[in-house]
């Protein structure tokens, strides 16, 4: 069995069993941070939720209003007019079945990557490659669409793509650990409210479970859902 390091022990024994409130958590995830880079904050929440259902799925995108404090990389697969509206738009990278042909090849360097419907036939050789990489452009996460200059410059500000995973548990980054504490309960609280908004029609009884705040390094934090989805 694998032993936590001394640092990560320390750090656990400042965490006492208790729910805390949003802000109080977020105070002690920043206060606890202490690694040699920024980390990142991240919320896992689990949910009433069984995957293996169509009608209890959840995949939603939200747009976290303080951003994720991390340089995001688009990627665009366009055709004719499409293309100038992208590089305009402030797009990393550009193009059309070249792109296809570089990404096919096992060049990666981007964090999303938008595609227009028309060009989604082409794509669906890259299944492989981007699939187990959460990069296949999909409709639901607002990634394939004509409206690529909104679509951009979203994802640029903070639009982030969520899933359950097959056991009903959300992992989501919502900013990093030296953003103000204001900040981060703004992404947090925006993130609940995608969640209870996009609660999948399946869904029955108790829908939120459980919700622990960690850094990337750090323990997990439990926090009072009651006291979130109150905005306190």
């Amino acid at each position: 069995m694998r032993k936590s390091s001394r640092r990560f022990q320390q750090v656990c024994e400042k965490i006492q069993d208790k729910l805390y409130s949003p802000t109080r958590a977020i105070e002690l995830l920043k206060d606890l941070s202490n690694v040699k880079f920024v980390e990142t904050a991240e919320a896992h929440i689990a949910l009433g939720l069984d995957p293996k259902y169509a009608d209890q799925q959840l995949r939603a995108t939200v747009l976290l209003p303080k951003g994720t404090g991390k340089n995001i990389r688009v990627a665009v697969i366009a055709r004719g007019e499409k293309v100038a509206e992208s590089i305009s738009a402030g797009a990393d990278l550009v193009g059309s079945e070249d792109l296809i042909d570089e990404i096919f090849k096992g060049h990666l360097n981007f964090d999303k990557l938008i595609a227009t419907p028309d060009v989604m036939p082409l794509i669906a050789k890259l299944g492989r490659v981007l699939g187990p990489r959460g990069l296949m452009p999909s409709p639901k996460a607002g990634t394939v669409t004509n409206d690529l200059t909104n679509a951009i410059n979203e994802f640029k500000a903070g639009k982030l793509e969520y899933r359950v995973d097959r056991t009903g548990i959300l992992h989501v980054p919502f900013g990093k650990v030296n953003f103000p504490v204001k900040d981060l309960f703004i992404n947090l609280t925006a993130l609940q409210e995608s969640i209870d908004r996009n609660r999948p029609l399946g869904a029955k009884g108790r829908y939120w479970k459980s919700v622990y705040l960690s850094s990337t390094m750090g323990p997990s934090i439990p926090i009072d859902i009651n006291l979130l989805r109150d905005k306190n």
